[in-house]
């Protein structure tokens, strides 16, 4: 098993510095976030000015990362597709498709992004829920019309104290919208409460893009490293080898000094998975 790790796992070092450590110790997949000190355009829930960050400039970047052997996955937007005001919601999905534009351009298969949150309201209220469900919708359908122009996906990331909490909703909303290009990111650690390892598969596993390699309590609010929570890990991989063999796995909630030891981690798991 393959483990890779988010670039935006390297706070304060430069795209080569990144790559470099990735290559070195044997993470060659990875969903690129522009976070690197070269590059620092991506805002977590927001957006950034794009405007200097040319089509050469981002070819660079990416061969970087690909001079070295590793695999881009993704490219990062994360932003806000909730917002109710609809000049700032127009900001958002500008920056979402000069996003897809870059990825399309340079041969990245998919964007990945949560649904978006109001942080003074994040998750579900019964006054704005389904206005918040209309909301995504509509967004996910202005976006998958442009993925439809530079053949990208878009890999969605639901999560339980978002306004997708569950596997059985993040399948209805696939449903509902109804395009063929909008794919899941699975991340076991944003489900555990509301789904069992099981569900998440049983659910979603022909629909899923790539991994965020996580895990959470599950009454905490805060994910952690994998093996730190109460995910049956064992249990997850055995299913990942069952329904998505081969699909990328990358380490969230890591730091230099750490992922090596979590990647260690993942693949004693992945041990055991096997013999069961």
């Amino acid at each position: 098993m393959q483990v890779g790790v988010v670039s935006r796992s390297f706070p304060g070092w430069t795209n080569v510095q990144i790559a470099d450590y990735m290559k070195e110790h044997g993470f060659l997949t990875t969903e690129l976030c522009l976070t690197a000190t070269d590059s620092d355009y991506w805002r977590y829930n927001s957006t950034s000015d794009l405007s200097d960050l040319t089509d050469e400039r981002f070819a660079e970047i990416c061969s970087i990362y690909r001079q070295r052997g590793i695999q881009l996955v993704s490219l990062g937007v994360f932003t806000n597709l909730i917002e109710p005001d609809d000049a700032k919601r127009d900001g958002n999905l500008a920056y979402f498709k000069r996003h897809i534009e870059l990825a399309g351009k340079n041969g990245i298969p998919c964007v990945s992004t949560e649904c978006g949150f109001d942080p003074e309201k994040r998750g579900i209220l019964t006054t704005f829920y389904q206005s918040a469900i209309d909301r995504i919708k509509d967004s996910l359908s202005i976006l998958l019309a442009e993925c439809d122009k530079w053949n990208v996906d878009i890999a969605l990331e639901t999560c339980v104290i978002d306004v997708i909490p569950s596997a059985k909703r993040a399948r209805d909303i696939l449903a509902q919208v109804g395009h063929p290009r909008l794919k899941i990111l699975l991340d076991p650690a944003n489900l555990i409460a509301n789904s069992s390892e099981e569900d998440m598969f049983r659910y979603l596993s022909d629909k899923i893009a790539y991994f965020h390699g996580k895990d959470r309590h599950v009454n905490d609010t805060m994910g952690c490293a994998v093996g730190d929570g109460e995910i049956d890990w064992p249990l997850f991989l055995g299913l990942y080898h069952r329904y998505n063999e081969g699909v990328p796995f990358i380490l969230e909630y890591v730091k230099p000094d750490n992922m090596c030891a979590i990647r260690d981690r993942v693949l004693e798991y992945d041990r055991q998975a096997v013999r069961a």
